[in-house]
């Protein structure tokens, strides 16, 4: 009993104030790698790992297998290697996010309103008609890579380009259309399918929807070629189901509030250079 007295009046002894941030910032990282882990693939991974580590340390406890005991202890480093590999899109869009923070301007660049009234009223006249289509509007993080797979059109963006596009058997119908701000870039292109499968059945347009908005900022509008369902993906989530009014609603809230995020960004960081 004694010893273990002495043992917590070393480690208090050794216990500085710098330790408290040190403590603070290993609780905000494993805080913020839960966030972003939420709702993806990657949680599965991370218990897993944890499960089996916790089954070898007890194992090597209780029995004191000592070849176990070597493999647990040696693992680490080769963890330290695995961990950027097992989870980089989740690093990847971590980076991206990190990188999106304060930056300045958002408010000169050109409205997405009347974008966004073509793009509302083509997904409801396309819901109707049981057209498939998919548009992908990009934000901060730009689409090029995507935009380079697809056919270049650099149009100007209105409803009825937009359902010409999506009309069956049309030659760029199949894929996604790509709009930067006032302008539709490109069709017809390659999105990256999401590899979440906790939603059931969804198509190919839903899970491309899904993995472009995993990666990126962008949002995506899908409507369903089999039962003319309208969706909105947007931060890995996506909402199905929608009425005109209601994706009206979402999609302005969206942009409404990614345009006063970066005000505020930009506020912030105007006071700090006075």
């Amino acid at each position: 009993m004694g010893g273990l007295i002495n043992r917590i009046e070393d480690a208090l002894g050794q216990f500085q104030p710098a330790s408290v941030v040190d403590i603070l910032i290993i609780a905000a990282i494993v805080y913020v790698a839960l966030l972003l882990m939420r709702g993806t693939t990657a949680v599965y991974l991370m218990r897993g790992i944890v499960i089996l580590l916790a089954v070898a340390f007890i194992l090597v406890r209780l029995f004191e297998l000592t070849v176990l005991d070597w493999l647990v202890r040696n693992s680490f480093p080769a963890l330290l290697i695995a961990i950027p590999i097992i989870f980089q899109p989740e690093i990847r869009r971590f980076l991206e996010r990190l990188g999106r923070t304060g930056r300045l301007g958002r408010a000169l660049l050109p409205s997405y309103d009347s974008v966004l009234d073509a793009v509302i009223e083509a997904s409801d006249n396309l819901s109707q008609r049981r057209h498939g289509a998919l548009m992908v509007l990009e934000r901060d993080t730009g689409l090029e890579d995507y935009a380079d797979t697809g056919v270049r059109l650099d149009a100007t963006p209105s409803v009825e380009l937009l359902e010409g596009l999506f009309y069956p058997n049309s030659p760029l119908h199949d894929g996604a259309v790509v709009l930067r701000y006032n302008r539709v870039v490109a069709a017809a292109c390659t999105l990256p399918l999401s590899e979440r499968l906790d939603r059931g059945h969804i198509g190919t347009r839903h899970r491309a929807a899904l993995g472009i908005s995993e990666r990126t900022d962008a949002v995506a509008i899908v409507v369903s070629e089999e039962t003319g369902d309208i969706s909105v993906a947007a931060n890995g989530r996506m909402i199905s189901r929608l009425e005109k009014a209601r994706l009206r609603a979402i999609l302005r809230s969206l942009f409404s509030a990614a345009l006063e995020q970066d005000r505020v960004g930009a506020r912030g960081l105007g006071r700090l250079f006075r």
